[in-house]
């Protein structure tokens, strides 16, 4: 090759046969194209002579370079005689090979170096978006989108420079804006199965959010949840409908609300005994659990709707004989329409059922919240159930008790004289999780009380009493009240070792009997911990009101755990998600009205990191203020309920229960493994 490269008239210059590199991409040659647009040849080209053509040469290395310097001159972009630098090759036979060279050893640069050179190119040199993505072919979005990459979690963008995670992963973490919550989901991903798995990121990043189309936010409205102080996570990856929205406490309590008016206009409408909200897309199985249903009757067709019917099915029928006789120029293009008519007659056939106007009195309705996001009332309906006393007698009407054979109503009225703001379902659910991640722990912990709890879960399941334990003895982990919940406590962390710390070797067996076999030789401690962990991982989550969640207080109470030593509040698991005033009151509970009236003007989400430091005590104040945020637990997380945590009630917990002997009537500590 010449020593230097000369410039040369584009109009002189065509790509030579010799260039390896036969098709390209489009999207990139238009961005090639923006940026020779703005800033000119960068890089010089490299040919060849054309023989016996004076001044012409034919490309063999930058063929993409010069189409897009010819499409630019004849969009007059570029003026005619624009010049190109070549560098001209002096032995024409290795113009192959130097294409190839060119080709073959060019590195991409790695995506974290490039969303670092976008930030670069405009904090350090003073760019605009708007410029840059001009020149370099792209959106201004797709320039905004890497610098939201170039701002990931530390750990996770030297894990994208590193190519350990590929950029859809990467823009997966980057679906919020959250650093911290990038780091913890991380954690969580690289222990498991699907690290990679883009869709399970983004589930678990939007585990404490909602987005924009499911239907609780469809039933608020976004303009209204903005009204309220709501914030959204500007996902520069997704559209309106896909954005988080960060504060699920108000949309939880705009939608409670929305949903209780409906109720309430829906039985004064319809006269139904009793409409029950559910802030959701669908009644959970434990909310009907022992109801009794009403049948109505399916109202027959009419005469237009009959034929209809008829004329459907016939154009059905019509359709799939074409289909089935391989005439596909008799199908035109009609599959939509087809379809169109299989839903028409699906809804003419699929009838619900209707209740008589005698029976709306005596029904108990289910208002749910349908996928638009609006609330529709479900298709089964349930008689209204007769309300319980604490000691399961049938009120009446006049309060008087009447005995009565039914199953006692698992659910829980609340309290009026209780001026407290209700927690909603949500998180509730959320502490139900959390406690009894906590309680499975301490029974793994102790073998002789999981070996008494699964004997009597066996035997009292067997005997079909209602209500059963809350356990799945049988086996498997039972159904998570919310799918990929990872709390992130030191119970769950511990549980995790203690399962890393199981001795698996038996299972190396392929035979059912040579595993048995081995499982039996292990050491009795080896086995008494698969003991433990066999039946802990069986607990149920049940939310904090429910009957059942009663028997796992007891279980706690008996155990002797200490909640407030394993388990303290956090912005993100509990202050969060309940509103400004009931915050401020669990400031006064704790610290008196000077305490309140300190954060009184604080915005919500300052309030709850400012509580988080004080239940952590992390906060410098009175030191029988912090002694009692130390101590302070929500009633869902308590095990014993019979009093205030850090009362003289609640220290009674802590004394020994007692035991009546069977042989001398005397009495005996109770120990939490008899």
């Amino acid at each position: 090759m010449s020593d230097l490269p000369i410039l040369v008239a584009a109009s002189a210059l065509e790509k030579s046969p010799a260039n390896v590199r036969k098709t390209s991409d489009p999207q990139a040659d238009a961005r090639l194209e923006a940026n020779i647009a703005d800033r000119g040849i960068i890089q010089n080209l490299v040919g060849v002579p054309v023989a016996r053509k004076k001044g012409q040469y034919r490309i063999t290395a930058g063929g993409r370079r010069l189409d897009a310097v010819h499409r630019l001159i004849a969009a007059g972009t570029l003026p005619d005689d624009y010049v190109v630098p070549v560098l001209v090759l002096k032995n024409a036979k290795d113009a192959v090979e130097i294409s190839l060279s060119e080709n073959f050893f060019r590195l991409d640069m790695n995506p974290a170096q490039a969303c670092r050179a976008f930030r670069d190119v405009i904090e350090i040199e003073g760019k605009k978006p708007a410029d840059v993505a001009k020149r370099f072919g792209v959106t201004e979005r797709f320039v905004l989108g890497r610098l939201r990459l170039a701002s990931l979690a530390e750990p996770i963008f030297d894990a994208l420079e590193a190519g350990k995670i590929t950029l859809d992963v990467a823009k997966a973490y980057a679906s919020t804006s959250d650093t911290a919550r990038q780091v913890a989901v991380y954690d969580i991903m690289t222990r498991g199965y699907f690290q990679d798995n883009v869709n399970e990121i983004r589930r678990q990043l939007a585990a404490h959010s909602y987005r924009g189309n499911d239907p609780q936010a469809l039933l608020v409205g976004r303009e209204a949840y903005l009204a309220a102080g709501g914030r959204i996570d500007e996902d520069l990856f997704s559209d309106e409908g896909t954005q988080r929205w960060l504060d699920t406490q108000i949309v939880d309590e705009l939608a409670t609300a929305r949903m209780a008016e409906a109720a309430e206009a829906l039985r004064q409408r319809d006269g139904f005994g009793e409409v029950r909200p559910i802030v959701a897309a669908r009644v959970p199985y434990h909310a009907t659990l022992g109801f009794e249903r009403l049948r109505g009757e399916v109202p027959e067709l009419t005469e237009e709707q009959a034929a209809r019917k008829e004329e459907l099915e016939a154009e059905i029928e019509r359709w799939n004989d074409a289909v089935d006789s391989g005439n596909f120029e008799a199908l035109g293009d009609d599959e939509e329409r087809i379809e169109a008519l299989e839903k028409e007659l699906s809804d003419l056939t699929d009838r619900c059922e209707i209740l008589a106007d005698d029976q709306k009195g005596q029904a108990l309705a289910y208002l749910v919240i349908g996928e638009d996001g609006v609330p529709c009332v479900h298709e089964t309906f349930y008689a209204v159930p007769v309300e319980t006393a604490e000691d399961g007698d049938a009120v009446d009407e006049n309060g008087d008790g009447d005995e009565g054979d039914g199953q006692a109503d698992d659910f829980v009225e609340p309290d009026d004289s209780d001026e407290r703001p209700a927690l909603n379902q949500r998180l509730i659910e959320r502490l139900a999780m959390m406690k009894t991640e906590l309680l499975a722990l301490h029974v793994a912990s102790d073998p002789a009380f999981a070996l008494d709890l699964a004997t009597f879960i066996l035997a009292d399941t067997s005997s079909h009493q209602f209500p059963r334990a809350p356990s799945e003895l049988r086996g498997p982990t039972p159904a998570r009240l919310i799918h990929g919940f990872e709390s992130g406590t030191p119970a769950a962390d511990q549980w995790d070792r203690l399962a890393e710390g199981l001795d698996r070797s038996w299972q190396e067996h392929r035979q059912l009997i040579e595993r048995y076999d081995a499982f039996l030789a292990l050491p009795d401690a080896a086995r008494s911990t698969w003991l433990g962990w066999a039946i802990a991982r069986t607990l149920q989550a049940v939310p904090h009101g429910r009957q059942e969640a009663s028997f796992l207080d007891h279980l706690g109470v008996q155990l002797d755990i200490d909640v407030a030593a394993w388990w303290r509040p956090t912005a993100l698991t509990y202050f969060d998600k309940i509103s400004k005033a009931a915050l401020l009151d669990l400031f006064e509970e704790i610290g008196g009205a000077d305490l309140k009236s300190r954060y009184a003007g604080s915005k919500k989400h300052d309030l709850a990191a400012a509580a988080e430091r004080l239940f952590a005590g992390d906060v410098l104040v009175e030191a029988e203020v912090k002694d009692k945020a130390l101590i302070w637990l929500p009633e869902p997380m308590r095990f014993d309920h019979s009093a205030p945590a850090g009362s003289e009630g609640a220290a009674l917990a802590d004394e020994p229960l007692e035991e009546v002997s069977a042989e001398d009537g005397e009495t005996a500590p109770l120990s939490a493994a008899a």
